[in-house]
């Protein structure tokens, strides 16, 4: 799949969020890059063989204090090429990647893991 449709595929991904995640999403950019780097593998703890499909980075909503100002966006990674290698028709790349860009989300808005779960089962 070409780069710009990839995009395409993430901006319609981010567009289709939960309201209560559309109305507080600011000073987030969410970006696509081929593969993670050698750095952001170490970073996430990733074993030898597991793959990252997404990377946030930042300060989740839920840590932030009256002192947090000034700073720059927090920022989405979305990894083309990990999240078509593991998909097999352009259906599952839709599929995954909205799930990825949730799963990224949620990281921002310090959301539970039992509660990701659940916003999963709605978004099938």
């Amino acid at each position: 799949m070409d780069r710009e449709r990839f995009e395409g595929l993430v901006a319609r991904a981010v567009e289709s969020l939960p309201d209560e995640f559309q109305h507080r999403l600011e000073n987030i950019d969410v970006v696509v890059e081929e593969r993670p780097t050698a750095r952001q593998i170490a970073e996430a703890g990733l074993k030898r063989g597991e793959t990252l499909l997404g990377l946030y980075q930042g300060v989740p909503l839920t840590r932030r204090g009256w002192h947090y100002g000034m700073v720059i966006p927090d920022m989405i990674t979305i990894f083309q090429k990990p999240i078509e290698a593991g998909c097999r028709s352009d259906a599952e790349v839709v599929t995954e990647i909205k799930r990825v860009v949730l799963h990224e989300i949620a990281h921002h808005f310090g959301i539970s893991d039992a509660r990701l779960r659940q916003l999963e089962k709605d978004q099938d």
